[in-house]
């Protein structure tokens, strides 16, 4: 095979991947507390399979992973007593049954048991490691910007948000969830301003990406046509060459 259909072929393939990822940030654009992905690629030099006159080595473009934008997403005052929203770096200390989890996803309620739990139904976590536990015959529920819960003259437990400067220790689990997969340690994030009755909306920017996607798409099709065009060059080749000998 020429070795521009192989850089071709490379380039597809990360097209395809781009594509994937450009869809789900459109998918998820109303996901409470959910951050833009996007495909990063790198150049992987390599000796070509044949080259008359031409570079060498011939390089070949990869799938380098996902970077993802934590910026801020825009507040959505919902009113709920245990819609939670985060104003600045941080993340939401959950347990679920693989171990300690972080979300940005405020959208809290309380299980039977009275423990504030996620949608998902992991318990969320106080500063100390601890469960929070909500009784009814408290009161009402308020929680200051500093995540202080507290109901009356009780005071209920105290939200734990978490930081690091390391944003790439944190990959996703599922169920709008992220844990630490390089072990890095966390630390409480003092300058992080809590919102009750509010939540983060997705930072995803929906005309941005559909322009995204549009342009994957086009440049996909121009590939295919590349790689079309050298194989027909090679097909009209190899009959000259048949018809001279």
């Amino acid at each position: 095979m020429d070795n521009a259909l192989y850089v071709g072929l490379s380039r597809q393939l990360t097209l395809r991947r781009e594509l994937d990822i450009v869809a789900n940030n459109i998918a998820n654009a109303n996901t409470t507390g959910f951050k833009a992905e996007e495909l990063m690629v790198r150049t992987e030099p390599a000796r070509p399979a044949r080259t008359l006159g031409g570079s060498n080595p011939v390089k070949f473009v990869l799938d380098d992973g996902v970077a993802r934008d934590f910026s801020q997403g825009a507040m959505t005052k919902t009113g709920g007593d245990f819609d939670l929203a985060i104003e600045g770096q941080g993340f939401f200390k959950v347990q679920t049954a693989g171990g300690e989890r972080y979300t940005r996803d405020g959208r809290f309620t309380t299980n039977p048991e009275g423990k504030l739990v996620t949608q998902g139904g992991a318990p969320v976590l106080d500063e100390g490691g601890g469960e929070i536990l909500i009784d009814p015959k408290l009161g009402a529920v308020s929680i200051g910007k500093d995540g202080l819960v507290s109901q009356g003259q009780v005071r209920v437990g105290k939200i734990g948000i978490v930081s690091t400067q390391d944003l790439s220790a944190l990959r996703k689990d599922g169920d709008n969830l992220y844990r630490n997969v390089a072990n890095v340690t966390l630390q409480p994030a003092p300058s992080a301003v809590v919102h009750q009755g509010m939540l983060e909306s997705s930072n995803v920017q929906s005309v941005v990406q559909i322009t995204k996607l549009i342009e994957v798409q086009r440049a996909y099709e121009s590939m295919a046509k590349m790689m079309d065009n050298t194989a027909e060059l090679t097909r009209s080749a190899v009959e000259r060459l048949g018809k001279v000998n």
